[in-house]
């Protein structure tokens, strides 16, 4: 279907992308395409169970869209890799997180890793990556970035996002750069409130756009906006999503973006709570975002459907925009060849988790873990009576799920060492909790402690588990930073420090490797830890 041959509620359909709560197509799924004719369909963990229920959810949905419309749709998930991932089962190629891949250094590694996650989801009839972040992760106090990001320095980040976008596409996936013009340097989360970035044009040029600019050049196939203030460009307090100087003015004629853009779910905070959906989804067109994203709620994404035509139809919103966002879109699907459908056969289980995929993951691991401090601890003792103390990640976030792992460090360490215990606590463990664990790791000779984002103002009982065993002359204590590598700051007494980008299985085999000196500790710091601790060090296991 040509766009000349579309209605205005169907040219509009295909600018809003939705989600649904259910692992088959429920109601409101078959609302949307059936009376929305929406363009796309946005995939969470709530929709996915197993690789060959995701193939065949994803052929009902386009079968289903086939009967009203012969543009297919989009199909998107986030699977960023490491612990922001959507889907994350032992049998498909789980990638590492983008700080680890920028911790590696290795751009062939990255490239390989987005083509590898590219296929996979393609597979599974995932046409669109919500991915890489391209965030230059320059602020330590960041809530909803870190780990997301390859570092703090726009070079690296530049080159490991261009990597993986081409990797992605390569696969025939749709990349998207984010979170446009940059949600690095921010302490609020903008799933719940409002951030600003104050610097001048100058800096931002030089720093935060300067991977967008990058990725652009590579051809990337969409950029997904921030909801995030830039003063130096929209002076009027409006975030970046529904700002037109910021996504028309700056993305499109300065730096000549050409292709879709796409805003970040516009149920958060940040826009939620200040404008209302519907008048958020007119003010994102407005300013020329392209396709909307509303993630969760049938009745707001209605509600701002039927808005958009009316703002249309009463001439708030020129129809020529929304047919030139529309030919945008009809361009990609056309280019990604989103029409041709999977085939769940015999065969379909044989396209996941191959052994030479899990090898590219294996290789960035292990090339990522970042030896930072030891005062002549390591490599561990073997045959010591050891204790892993490992947290679990409990509360659900806007990035995390809770996620409970049968194997951790302790089954890592365990297949070299005859003596290793664990300890489980909260990453939020209240003072009981904390002595518990302090009078049980007493009983050992050496306790390794995993930390997970353990910044004193949100997780000051790991950091006092820290800190008093650290004070324990009778014990070896060596510190693993399982997420965000700034914990050190929390306790500098440490004597070894070590950083791992996430928990997942492969990154702690990679990590008790380097513990028994199996491996070297090849990675570089991706971030500044502080002035002692810059972006790009690194050390050895020599004794100190």
């Amino acid at each position: 279907m040509k766009r000349e041959q579309m209605t205005l509620e169907q040219k509009i359909g295909q600018m809003v992308m939705c989600g649904f709560p259910t692992p088959e197509i429920d109601e409101n799924a078959k609302a949307l395409i059936e009376k929305y004719h929406v363009g796309g369909i946005i995939y969470f963990r709530r929709n996915v169970l197993n690789k060959e229920q995701v193939g065949q959810l994803s052929l009902d949905l386009q079968e289903l869209n086939s009967k009203h419309s012969d543009v297919p749709l989009f199909i998107s998930i986030d699977q960023e890799g490491g612990m922001v991932a959507r889907i994350d089962w032992d049998d498909i190629t789980l990638i590492p997180s983008n700080m680890a891949v920028g911790a590696a250094r290795d751009k062939e590694l990255a490239y390989k890793s987005g083509r590898i996650c590219g296929e996979e989801l393609l597979r599974m009839g995932i046409n669109m990556n919500f991915a890489p972040s391209v965030d230059v992760n320059n602020n330590p106090l960041n809530p909803v970035i870190g780990v997301r990001s390859y570092g703090e320095n726009a070079e690296l980040v530049s080159q490991m996002g261009r990597a993986q976008i081409r990797g992605l596409q390569d696969a025939n996936v749709a990349a998207t750069a984010k979170h446009f013009p940059g949600h690095g340097d921010t302490a609020v989360d903008s799933h719940h409130g409002l951030a600003s970035v104050p610097h001048d044009e100058e800096r931002l040029f030089n720093v935060e756009l300067a991977p967008f600019i990058t990725a652009i050049e590579e051809g990337v196939d969409c950029i997904m906006t921030a909801h995030v203030m830039f003063p130096a460009f929209e002076p009027d307090d409006v975030p970046a999503t529904l700002s037109r100087k910021v996504l028309t003015d700056l993305l499109r004629t300065r730096l000549g973006f050409e292709g879709v853009i796409v805003t970040d779910c516009l149920e958060m905070k940040a826009i939620s709570g200040v404008y209302g959906i519907p008048e958020g989804t007119i003010r994102a067109v407005e300013a020329g975002a392209d396709l909307i994203l509303i993630s969760h709620r049938f009745e707001e994404q209605s509600k701002a459907i039927e808005a958009l035509v009316e703002a249309v139809r009463e001439g708030r919103i020129a129809e020529e925009m929304i047919d030139a966002s529309v030919d945008r879109i009809l361009a990609l699907k056309a280019k990604r060849q989103m029409e041709q459908l999977i085939a769940i056969d015999e065969h379909y289980a044989e396209g996941f988790g191959a052994p030479s995929s899990k090898d590219v993951v294996e290789k960035i691991n292990e090339k990522s873990i970042t030896l930072v401090k030891d005062e002549g601890q390591l490599p561990v003792a073997k045959e010591a009576r050891t204790l892993v103390i490992w947290p679990e990640v409990r509360q659900r976030t806007e990035v995390d799920e809770p996620i409970v792992q049968a194997y951790t460090l302790a089954s890592a360490l365990s297949k070299y060492m005859p003596n290793v215990d664990e300890y489980r606590i909260g990453t939020y463990p209240e003072a009981e909790e904390v002595q518990a664990a302090v009078a049980h790791a007493e009983q050992y000779e050496q306790v390794v402690v995993v930390t997970y984002n353990a910044v004193a103002t949100l997780h000051e009982g790991q950091v006092n588990i820290v800190k008093q065993l650290a004070a324990n002359p009778n014990l070896k204590v060596i510190v693993a930073a399982s997420r965000n590598p700034y914990d050190l700051n929390q306790f500098p007494e440490a004597k070894t420090y070590v950083c791992a980008y996430e928990n997942r299985p492969m990154m702690m085999d990679a990590l008790a490797k380097v513990l028994l000196g199996v491996i070297p500790a090849e990675g570089q710091l991706p971030v500044s830890i502080n002035e002692q601790y810059p972006f790009g060090y690194h050390t050895s296991l020599q004794k100190q």
